[in-house]
């Protein structure tokens, strides 16, 4: 069992976690992405209207984002990525200062972007209560199946033990096991306050493990450390490690889709076709297989995978 490298950056659910990773990195970084050219072979000279796609600071947002230059360069559109520019906070205002024109995001964290008080868990519910919490001047595009949400596993040996499907069936033996994930889950309205309050679970043990699902994580929960952890749903680690996945029944997380967010002005009926075209066949399980080659020890780069899978969808030459 080969637990999976984790992401540099973690992304929360919570907004304040992610203006403080955007003031942190303001001030530690050397360089800014938003200064510099473009970062990925999704440049080029077509002749078409130029966008810049922005990503956030781990692999995901950057495959993602070269996912839709791919796209949009295939329509004819003049596209690069600038990777790397850190947390909402910074990339929104990116979008609307101009410096970028489209990002990859999540429906359910960006609507607690913009609107923090916000209830909605559904993805019906997230989508109708963005398109009216979304800033003039910015569009969000129709979602893709693909979402990575905060999930909770166990290992095949527990599943079978408890009869764990899902967390209301976890809910009946919680006090037993140990659950593990990062300090911020103890507090934040996902974390154990949510599942109290959703499912009456209360852990016998919270233990905070620092790597975002990563393979502490992992090794933590296959030699029995904890017995339940809280990994994002596109870990391979998932899947390598044959975990099984708790149903979330009772929606104690958001739905966590992709979108694109970008400026309303540069996204025309072209390079919205476009970028439905990624959209359409955007899986939950197409990121966890991106992801898997974009981590551990033979990794590629985030462009690479995402330019062959756009060759192996049809959306590129």
């Amino acid at each position: 069992m080969n637990p999976t490298t984790p992401r540099p950056a973690r992304r929360t659910v919570l907004a304040s976690g992610a203006v403080l990773l955007g003031l942190a990195l303001a001030g530690c970084s050397s360089s800014n992405p938003l200064d510099s050219a473009p970062s990925t072979s999704a440049s080029g000279s077509a002749s078409g209207s130029s966008i810049v796609v922005g990503s956030a600071d781990f692999p995901e947002s950057e495959i993602i984002a070269n996912l839709y230059a791919g796209a949009l360069k295939a329509e004819g559109f003049n596209a690069s990525v600038k990777a790397g520019i850190g947390s909402r906070e910074v990339y929104v205002k990116a979008l609307q200062d101009g410096s970028i024109d489209l990002v990859p995001d999540y429906n359910g964290n960006l609507l607690s972007y913009f609107d923090p008080k916000s209830t909605a868990k559904k993805s019906a519910d997230v989508t109708s209560a963005l398109a009216d919490k979304t800033p003039k001047g910015l569009t969000v595009l129709p979602a893709a199946s693909a979402e990575d949400t905060d999930t909770l596993v166990v290992t095949a040996v527990t599943a079978e033990k408890y009869k764990l499907t899902s967390i209301e069936d976890l809910a009946k033996v919680c006090d037993q096991l140990v659950l593990g994930a990062p300090a911020e889950f103890a507090k934040r309205a996902g974390g154990l306050p949510g599942l109290k309050e959703n499912y009456g679970c209360v852990p016998k043990q919270f233990k905070p493990i620092s790597d975002g699902g990563g393979p502490l994580t992992v090794k933590a929960l296959i030699s029995d450390q904890i017995q339940v952890a809280d990994i994002f749903s596109t870990s391979p680690a998932i899947e390598d490690n044959s975990l099984v996945k708790l149903e979330d029944t009772k929606n104690n997380w958001a739905s966590q889709q992709v979108v694109p967010l970008g400026r309303t002005e540069k996204l025309d009926a072209r390079a919205k076709a476009a970028i439905a075209k990624v959209q359409s066949k955007l899986t939950t399980q197409a990121l966890v297989s991106l992801n898997r080659q974009t981590s551990g020890t033979n990794k590629v780069d985030p462009s690479a995978a995402a330019a062959q899978w756009l060759k192996e969808q049809g959306i590129t030459g």
